[in-house]
């Protein structure tokens, strides 16, 4: 319990009877020795009458010396260039803060260093940071305005946990005067409410993004129970709001409370995936759109709890099929009168409009159970025209093991569930590898035979036939342990480029002999 502030021993006082006698110790008792303190200064040593563990923790807590106490003088020197983790107080001490003390032991590997600021005496410093009660700070060592409030648990392992996070991330406690405003680089504000548990989860989530996106987007937050003059400025009726401010421009976050999804909507408004269409704009691009694209297309309201569960997936989604499909949406609230002519009773209502269709209003309903962006894909890609061929015996002997193409193989069964997962991906890949190597799909229910033959034991198994220059012997080609399309495609352009000059070489002998 003592572990890294006290040393603790015993002492047998049967058989160091003398040293014992010179404490005038006639019986079991427990000594607490102050830094400092000697054998011959009895005065100092503080002698604790319970042989309970905890009462003797308690007793030498309350003795151990206090935290640096930090003045309006000091503060500004020590902090400048030191982590510093600060506990504000208001006078009065408990005993919160004698555990206090432990502190700079559990954060000494951290190099954080430990101090306290009374507030009834360093009124004007606490006001300076709108520190209206006691709380925990975290000073992050590049100057006294760089800071994070802790909002969690009084626990001593949470402060702990919260100091080692936030010294390591680079989220800033802001106030009116650091506020941004028209600033050059991009902010992130998360206006909360500490009394809020969600408020009080995305906050550890809001300092992993903070590190994903350094150098990016500054990440800052606002409480309003103590600014709420600002939050009302900025119209903020719930907690919590998420708000991106670039430059001139004000975007709310609308998505999972998560790193992974702040993640994802920063990137995606960096390099929109997802159009936001008018009704202009929705007969300029999806009605009259040209033969070859296709469009999917979210009808949602804002306020509809389903449509904000399906935006960060209509978003992943739209990234997954960008290039082949595009992708957009219609707010329903904003744009009223013209969903209920486009006859949108529902929300969200997903639509996709095909490509090479003669009647430019025709469309698709998404009607499947599943949201998610995988199976939104999954859709959407089965609407597109084939890149991949189905291969018969046949095709496999004369077209990939003797043909003069390189071939990618999907092995897959029709019952097979990840086969059917993996389906959409193999499209994918086809579209990325169009020109350069052909893609074909071996139906394993069907041609068992041939499968045995290639060595499949388990479905989806992704093979890859270079073209040697000359017939192949092995029917097994080349196995790619993926479902990835990027992956795959990686692998297969990295063995091309090994082939090449092979290839090259062949081709040069070729016309030698002829």
């Amino acid at each position: 319990m003592l572990e890294g502030l006290v040393s603790v021993g015993w002492m047998d006082c049967l058989t160091q009877a003398e040293l014992c006698h010179s404490f005038e110790v006639t019986s079991s008792t427990t000594a607490y020795f102050p830094q400092g303190s000697t054998l011959k200064e009895r005065g100092s040593v503080l002698f604790l009458q319970s042989l309970d563990a905890r009462e003797i923790y308690s007793e030498v807590m309350q003795h151990l010396p206090q935290l640096e106490t930090l003045t309006r003088e000091t503060f500004k020197t020590k902090l400048a260039h030191h982590r510093w983790l600060v506990s504000f107080t208001f006078g009065k001490e408990d005993l919160a803060s004698h555990e206090y003390k432990k502190l700079k032991a559990l954060l000494k590997d951290a190099h954080i260093q430990v101090g306290k600021v009374d507030c009834v005496i360093e009124a004007e410093l606490c006001s300076s940071f709108y520190i209206q009660k006691p709380c925990i700070a975290v000073f992050k060592g590049l100057g006294v305005n760089d800071f994070e409030i802790h909002h969690g648990k009084d626990v001593l392992y949470n402060i702990v946990a919260f100091a080692k996070d936030s010294v390591s991330a680079h989220v800033t406690t802001l106030r009116p005067e650091n506020f941004p405003n028209h600033e050059k680089e991009p902010w992130l504000v998360d206006f909360f409410a500490p009394w809020c548990p969600p408020c009080r989860a995305l906050l550890p989530e809001l300092r992993k993004a903070s590190i994903q996106l350094f150098g990016q987007v500054k990440f800052g937050t606002l409480d309003c129970t103590v600014h709420e003059g600002i939050c009302s400025m900025y119209n903020i009726q719930a907690y919590p709001t998420t708000v991106i401010f670039n430059k001139s421009s004000i975007h709310e976050y609308e998505g999972h409370h998560s790193a992974d999804g702040i993640l994802e909507y920063i990137q995606d408004l960096v390099n929109p995936s997802v159009v936001i269409l008018t009704p202009d704009t929705f007969q300029e691009l999806v009605r009259r759109r040209k033969p070859g694209e296709t469009w999917m297309v979210d009808f949602y309201a804002p306020w509809c709890g389903p449509c904000q569960a399906l935006l960060p997936e209509w978003r992943r989604m739209a990234r997954l099929v960008n290039g082949m499909i595009n992708v957009g949406t219609v707010d329903c609230q904003k744009y009223h009168s013209f969903c209920q002519k486009e006859n949108v009773r529902a929300y969200p209502e997903i639509r996709l409009f095909p490509q090479g269709t003669n009647n430019q209003n025709h469309y698709q309903s998404y009607n499947g159970w599943n949201r998610d962006a995988l199976s939104l894909r999954a859709w959407g890609m089965g609407a597109l025209p084939r890149e991949s061929v189905d291969l018969s015996p046949e095709d496999f002997r004369n077209k990939v093991l003797n043909g003069k193409d390189h071939w990618v193989l999907d092995f897959y069964a029709p019952w097979c569930g990840p086969c059917q997962h993996f389906a959409p991906e193999f499209e994918v890949l086809a579209r990325m590898l169009k020109g350069s190597v052909k893609a074909g799909k071996v139906d394993c229910q069907a041609y068992t035979h041939t499968c045995q033959n290639a060595g499949i034991r388990a479905y989806p198994t992704v093979r890859f036939y270079p073209f040697l220059g000359t017939n192949r012997r092995d029917q097994g080609g080349e196995y790619i342990n993926s479902r990835d399309a990027n992956v795959i495609a990686d692998v297969v352009r990295q063995r091309l480029q090994q082939l090449s000059p092979r290839l090259q070489g062949k081709s040069s002998k070729l016309k030698d002999e002829l």
